[in-house]
């Protein structure tokens, strides 16, 4: 559990130094850490990604029906984010029982790494995502 922790606040530190030097989010602040802790099995971000890409869908198509901005539009991200990680933990042995692996990573990664793909762009936030988390993954690997 040491090296989660590490992860955890080494991905911090680093997302923090990244956004401050260039500006750019690399999914929020607390998601390349997590990220890190999970690159070992590649299903898990990846699925992340896809509830998020998702997320960010259903947030497009909902704006065409509601006020949906500031607070109100982070707020929707993260709840949609949770019910989409929850449906998709709850469906998930239903269709695959041996896989455990191909769960989404948390509850509210999804929706904050959606905020930021709608509010900075996909391409700027995934690319800074994935530096920080390589980043953290081999410097967790390298020092703890």
């Amino acid at each position: 559990m040491p090296s989660e922790y590490s992860s955890l606040f080494l991905g911090l530190v680093l997302a923090l130094i990244y956004s401050e030097l260039t500006g750019f989010s690399p999914g929020g602040l607390i998601v390349p850490g997590y990220f890190a802790i999970y690159l070992a099995q590649p299903w898990r971000p990846l699925l992340t990604l896809a509830v998020a890409f998702l997320t960010v869908g259903l947030y497009r198509l909902a704006c065409n029906y509601l006020i949906l901005f500031g607070r109100r539009r982070f707020v929707f991200m993260i709840l949609t984010g949770v019910v989409l990680a929850q449906l998709w933990y709850l469906l998930l042995p239903n269709f695959f029982p041996e896989a455990v692996s191909l769960r989404v990573i948390g509850w509210v990664v999804p929706g904050l790494l959606a905020s930021n793909l709608e509010r900075q762009k996909i391409l700027p936030t995934l690319a800074s995502l994935i530096f920080v988390s390589v980043l953290t993954f081999f410097m967790v690997r390298l020092f703890f």
